[in-house]
């Protein structure tokens, strides 16, 4: 690199501002050692070093979408601390059941029961497939509410993208503080507490795959490092997050379809056997709360100065 080119970069970006494609880098360094290297890890990174690289208009960019980018990094690095807090003693199954049916309980053949049992008993493939598209298709559709808050709200993208990325920090702590089986486990395993039990998208999205011919939702779950990260439900979170970034800069259209999406989601969650009604109250909680920090943040931030 020629000192006018580095020049350029140092006012571009001063300080340890400059260090911030490296995250990326050694991410990229670690899943190629391990023989993990795929298309998308390239295209993050040359996405990153072209957006850090170009000039003033992409740095805003880059600033607006760094969050979700950690949040990938992140993802796939949590399979260094997959087993930390996961003993068998502390994996909750049939007592978050039996919780999920103090609250929450149905009666199925006479029995108490989750409407998890009932779904799986009356699953159609109709539902199926509408269920699988808030789950094949969220990730989208956060990426697209954080690109339609860059051209209208920026300081709401900037409040969107670090709520995303707080998030999912806030449900992966909870997943080691109060590692949580999915309703799914139990109708495969039962009680019987599994801590090396493989990640799967379940059986309505495996019927999903079977019908499309395509591994989409194997190959996405596969890639998770733990089975039991059920509470909170993060899309959930991520489908109310959506609304409560996106509504004031979307008209009557968008605020509804938002709405519809994340009522979808929230539906889809118990009815793919993917999380308890429990899990979907929490994703509610957790949202609500990261919305409010990071509000009362950006107000404080705001504020005028005392005369």
């Amino acid at each position: 690199m020629s000192e006018g080119h580095w020049a350029r970069l140092r006012a571009l970006w001063p300080g340890a501002w400059i260090l911030l494609p490296v995250p990326f880098l050694l991410h990229g360094v670690w899943v190629a050692e391990g023989g993990r290297f795929r298309w998308d890890n390239a295209a993050m990174i040359a996405l990153v070093l072209a957006l850090f690289w170009t000039g003033p208009r992409t740095k805003k960019l880059l600033l607006g979408v760094y969050p979700l980018g950690m949040v990938a990094v992140l993802y796939d690095t949590m399979k260094l601390v997959q087993n930390v807090g996961l003993g068998p003693d502390r994996i909750h199954v049939c007592d978050l059941r039996a919780l999920e049916i103090r609250f929450f309980g149905v009666t199925v053949r006479g029995q108490p029961a989750t409407v998890h049992d009932w779904f799986q008993g009356h699953s159609t493939p109709l539902l199926d497939l509408v269920c699988a598209v808030p789950y094949g298709t969220f990730l989208m559709v956060s990426f697209a509410c954080a690109v339609w808050l860059y051209f209208r709200d920026y300081r709401r993208m900037l409040q969107f993208t670090w709520s995303f990325l707080a998030l999912n920090l806030a449900a992966w702590t909870t997943y080691h503080l109060y590692p949580a089986a999915p309703p799914w486990y139990f109708h495969a395993h039962g009680c019987v507490v599994d801590a090396l039990a493989r990640p799967s998208a379940g059986p309505n999205l495996t019927r999903v795959d079977g019908w499309l011919g395509v591994a989409y939702f194997a190959g996405m779950y596969g890639r998770a490092s733990s089975v039991f990260g059920a509470m909170p439900s993060l899309h959930v979170a991520y489908a109310l997050l959506v609304v409560v970034a996106g509504w004031s800069t979307f008209g009557w259209t968008l605020r509804s379809a938002a709405v519809l999406f994340f009522l979808l989601m929230a539906f889809s969650a118990a009815y793919l056997d993917h999380h308890w009604v429990l899990d979907i109250v929490a994703g509610i909680a957790y949202c609500a709360g990261v919305a409010g920090v990071a509000r009362w943040i950006t107000r404080r931030a705001l504020a005028p100065e005392p005369s």
